[in-house]
């Protein structure tokens, strides 16, 4: 039961992220985002909720308004260890379901309202994925950027971005991330140690992914103190990524409570299948770039 001081909580928290996000990119940028946010933490909770499990409403987490999309998203408690793996799996997967239904049409909406424009040398662009890449295809028949030109994105349309990068941090198969609960409904117990695996991968990923584009700098004549200042955008975001999990199995404990033996049904194992497709599809190697 959601008690009225709790209830103050939840509101305040959420007034907060939707003063900080306008501040941030406008009103119609916080409106979309808190949109999207809204939609995956209360695909969590109706979905707890049908399964019997205690969880909590969302809590908004505001960030800063400068240099910063204005929040962090948003998190929901659960009271105890889930220990059946299909109700886990319901649990994890349908925030970014819901996210997603609420993300994707708003981002094709946005992108319509957007224009195509050449860019400018000092220019920050935003990364593609498979999805958002395939959508900006769809509404302007052309692969983007390409030719010294990209999208000019709408606040919308930069709003739903956002969405899908958050869809996609969530969905990272480590500790208590949706990614991680799905991972764990779908593997059991053995998901523990691939975490932990994957979680030491992700600062190679990111040397991996600032080598590449190093690499690429210099072809293009940068000169190697220029190329290491355009790596860094690979670079960052997953040791970042990196670090912030590394806090979250410190502060939520080292490992998931044990989950039942009985693996998922049939269909929630196609299901868990399709979001590791969606999880690639969405995958944002580099957030945001200078132009090379």
């Amino acid at each position: 039961m959601v008690t009225r001081r709790d209830a103050l909580i939840h509101a305040s928290l959420f007034v907060a992220c939707c003063i900080t996000t306008t501040i941030a990119n406008g009103p119609v940028f916080a409106a979309t985002l808190m949109g999207i946010l809204t939609c995956h933490e209360f695909g969590h909770y109706i979905a707890g909720r049908r399964r019997g499990i205690d969880v909590s409403l969302p809590y908004f987490i505001p960030m800063p308004p400068v240099a910063t999309f204005g929040t962090l998203g948003a998190v929901i408690r659960m009271g105890r260890g889930v220990e059946d793996r299909n109700k886990l799996f319901d649990v994890g997967a349908s925030g970014p379901v819901a996210g997603m239904l609420a993300a994707v049409p708003l981002l094709a909406i946005g992108l319509s309202l957007s224009q195509v424009g050449p860019l400018k040398p000092d220019d920050m662009i935003e990364g593609n994925s498979i999805l958002y890449a395939l959508l900006k295809l769809a509404v302007f028949h052309r692969w983007l950027p390409s030719g010294g030109m990209d999208v000019q994105l709408h606040p919308m349309a930069s709003a739903a971005w956002v969405g899908l990068l958050v869809t996609m941090i969530n969905l990272i198969p480590i500790g208590q991330l949706d990614g991680g609960h799905i991972a764990r409904a779908a593997l059991g117990d053995a998901h523990e140690t691939w975490s932990a695996r994957l979680h030491k991968a992700l600062p190679v990923i990111g040397i991996v992914v600032g080598g590449v584009m190093f690499a690429m700098a210099l072809h293009a004549g940068r000169t190697p103190l220029s190329a290491l200042n355009y790596a860094k955008d690979g670079l960052i975001p997953w040791m970042i990524w990196a670090l912030l999990l590394g806090w979250m199995r410190r502060s939520a404990g080292e490992y998931h409570p044990p989950v039942s033996d009985v693996p998922l049904d049939p269909g929630r194992r196609r299901a868990a299948i399709a979001m590791l497709i969606l999880f690639v599809a969405i995958v944002t190697p580099v957030p945001f770039r200078q132009v090379l």
